[in-house]
């Protein structure tokens, strides 16, 4: 790496171990804290998307990667994990820069990839065929196998996180992999492929990284019969469309898709300081409110209701919101004019039918440059209503009352999604016995997020679960079962 060990940079595509220039030029990649252009990113052509794929192809059945053992592979896996850590510092100042990233969300955002590196590093050693009870002679073993070709497409609002966790994955488990970042973070992608290629001994084609900023060339990834799997996080209604196009070759998929997920404030519930301030954080102010987990429902008691609003709009109003690269602030801006549009118009929308702006709900004062957004509390909001079914992708909560636990777990249920949620409440057994009855992917209690369990979502929220140990690794893999003879059974019929 250069001596600067920067990582905002302009980048060529990566293709088969080596850096190739865009066909099809370059698109600009825009600051949201200052709306300045930071790099020209390179932006492939469909044939270019395909080169990459026949490279993945080529290296997963002709290269050595697949010839590895599960130590060696992990070896190379190892080298990745201590470089992403050596380098933490470089990719959160591009974070800072591209996404918006603050030193709050530093550890999810940044330092958390080199730890996530050297898991699977470890995963990959403990890839074992396993025994199989059966009545008879003979044994059975169960074996899972590498897919092939994963093509990784990856959001912008946690991209070098999950370019990590899922690059990862599929390597451990023996793929090779296409990787597409979203256009409006090219260069997260591509600083994970110059680590890859400076750092480790991955070998050429096993990881490339390309970076189309057109349809037709991203939607190759899902159609191209070369590619094996494939590894979606982002909206829904994008996942319907990738789980469409991968059903005419039956490719195995793995969506991480949208949430709508509620929070529910039981009435015995110890409502502190403390616990507003994370509440609003999980439901509101994290990375500005473009999180898929986050809990952009609050469901409060209705003898409660005003009380708790009252206090979380104090609360809202000092979070001080600016510029990423100010340790002091709280709150980032939006990634894009685009997404600062649809955040505004759906509050708009809100009120219009009904509901109470109690704060928030514009451009915060002095900030004239950049994606921002206040912090946003509705309340009055109908539990049918656009504003607590769609999801927002920004820092706006939507409060509802209810009348007793039945009615709150009817209102949380009332969704087409079900990727996280929570539970507050003094009676631990009571708040669990409500949790149990959300339909969700995951749920808290008492603030105490699931740990170490696989992730994803019911309903719209996806389809497959990915991390959670050895799970989620053979979420990039096929089980065969081998059937084994015994000694009286040597022949083959």
């Amino acid at each position: 790496m250069a001596d600067s060990h920067a990582l905002v940079d302009t980048y060529q595509l990566y293709i088969d171990g080596r850096w190739v220039q865009p066909q099809d030029g370059r698109y600009d990649d825009i600051s949201p804290a200052t709306e300045a252009v930071i790099a020209a990113a390179p932006d492939a052509s469909v044939g270019q998307v395909a080169e990459a794929i026949a490279a993945a192809r080529r290296a997963f059945d002709d290269g050595p990667w697949g010839a590895m053992t599960h130590e060696e592979r992990a070896g190379c896996l190892t080298q990745l994990g201590d470089a992403l850590s050596k380098h933490a510092d470089d990719f959160f100042a591009l974070a800072q820069v591209e996404w918006g990233c603050l030193a709050n969300e530093r550890v999810m955002q940044i330092d958390s990839a080199g730890p996530v590196s050297m898991r699977a590093a470890q995963l990959a050693t403990t890839l074992n065929d396993e025994p199989v009870s059966r009545i008879g002679a003979g044994t059975t073993v169960l074996r899972h196998e590498a897919l092939g070709v994963v093509s990784i497409l990856t959001p912008w609002n946690f991209p070098h996180s999950l370019n990590v966790m899922k690059v990862n994955n599929a390597l451990a488990a023996g793929n090779t992999v296409v990787l597409k970042p979203s256009p409006l973070t090219p260069l997260a992608g591509l600083a994970l492929a110059r680590i890859i290629d400076e750092y480790t001994d991955i070998p050429p084609g096993v990881v490339n990284v390309v970076t189309p900023s057109g349809v037709e060339a991203a939607k190759l990834l899902t159609t191209d019969p070369r590619v094996d799997m494939i590894s979606f996080t982002g909206s829904s209604a994008v996942g319907c469309e990738v789980m469409r196009a991968a059903g005419d070759s039956m490719k195995r998929i793995l969506l991480e898709c949208g949430g709508k997920s509620a929070s529910i404030v039981l009435d015995d519930a110890d409502v502190t300081d403390e616990m507003l301030e994370q509440m609003l954080f999980d439901c509101c102010s994290l990375h500005a409110g473009q999180a898929c987990i986050l809990h952009s429902r609050l469901l409060l008691p209705e003898s409660t209701h005003d009380e708790i609003v009252g206090r979380l709009v104090a609360l809202a109003r000092a979070i001080r919101v600016g510029d990423p690269t100010d340790a002091s602030v709280e709150m980032g801006p939006l990634i894009s004019a685009a997404q600062l549009r649809r955040v505004q118009t759906h509050v708009a929308e809100a009120v219009n039918n009904g509901a109470t702006l109690a704060t928030g709900g514009r451009r915060p004062a002095g900030l004239d440059v950049g994606f921002y957004f206040e912090p946003t509390i509705l309340t009055g909001v109908d539990p049918d209503s656009v504003i607590a079914q769609e999801e927002v992708f920004g820092p706006v909560l939507a409060v509802l009352p209810y009348r007793d636990d039945d009615d709150a777990v009817a209102i949380a249920n009332n969704s087409r999604y079900g990727l996280s949620g929570a539970v507050w409440g003094a009676d631990v057994d009571r708040a669990v016995a409500v949790a149990r009855r959300i339909r969700t992917g995951q749920i808290a209690v008492n603030g105490f997020g699931p740990g170490g369990a696989p992730f994803g979502g019911f309903k719209l929220s996806g389809f497959g679960r990915e991390g959670g140990g050895i799970r989620g690794l053979h979420q990039y893999m096929e089980p065969k079962a081998i059937g084994i003879p015994g000694p009286k059974h040597q022949q083959c019929w």
